[in-house]
C-alpha cells in the first residue's frame, strides 16, 4: 500500500484532550513543528494551513488561535496581518497595543495620541505634563 505526503504528515499529528493536534515530528527552538517538503524545511503549521486552504496569500502570516506553537489542527489556524497577530499575542507588545487609555487612565484617541518616531504611542496630556514639569525645574529638554 502506497503512504501518501498527507498521510505521513498525519503520522506525526497526535490530538490532545483540548483539541489541539499537537505536531510530534521535529520541533524548533522556538515551539514551532518543522517539516521536510522536498528540499526545504518548512513550518509545519504553515504545511498545515496550505494542504486545507491552499497558498498563503501574500502579506499574511498563519495564527495559532489556540496560542500553541505546535498545533497543526486546521480550524486553529487563521491567515491574518502579522500586526493582527502580535495583537492577539500574549508578549508585553501586545498588551501595549490594546491599551486604550494610559496609564494615568487618559484615551488613546486621535486628538492624545502621539505616535512617536520608534512606532510606540505616547499620551499628549503626559507628554504635556512632563514638559511643564521640567520648564518649572529649569531643564530645557525632555525626552518624548
Amino acid at each position: 500500500m502506497h503512504t501518501t505526503w498527507a498521510n505521513r504528515f498525519l503520522d506525526k499529528v497526535t490530538r490532545t484532550d483540548d483539541g489541539c493536534w499537537e505536531w510530534t515530528g521535529s520541533i524548533k527552538p522556538s515551539g514551532y513543528g518543522q517539516v521536510r517538503v522536498g528540499d526545504r524545511v518548512r513550518s509545519a503549521h504553515r504545511v498545515a494551513y496550505e494542504l486545507a486552504h491552499g497558498e498563503i496569500p501574500d502579506g499574511l502570516v498563519i495564527d495559532h488561535l489556540c496560542r500553541r506553537r505546535n498545533c497543526v489542527r486546521i480550524d486553529h489556524l487563521e491567515a491574518v496581518t502579522q500586526r493582527i497577530n502580535v495583537r492577539r499575542g500574549i508578549s508585553a507588545a501586545a498588551h501595549r497595543a490594546r491599551q486604550t487609555h494610559c496609564c494615568r487612565g487618559h484615551a488613546f484617541d486621535a486628538a492624545n495620541t502621539y505616535v512617536a518616531p520608534n512606532g510606540t504611542r505616547k499620551c499628549r496630556r503626559c507628554r504635556a505634563a512632563a514638559q511643564n514639569r521640567a520648564r518649572r525645574q529649569g531643564v530645557t529638554c525632555v525626552p518624548a
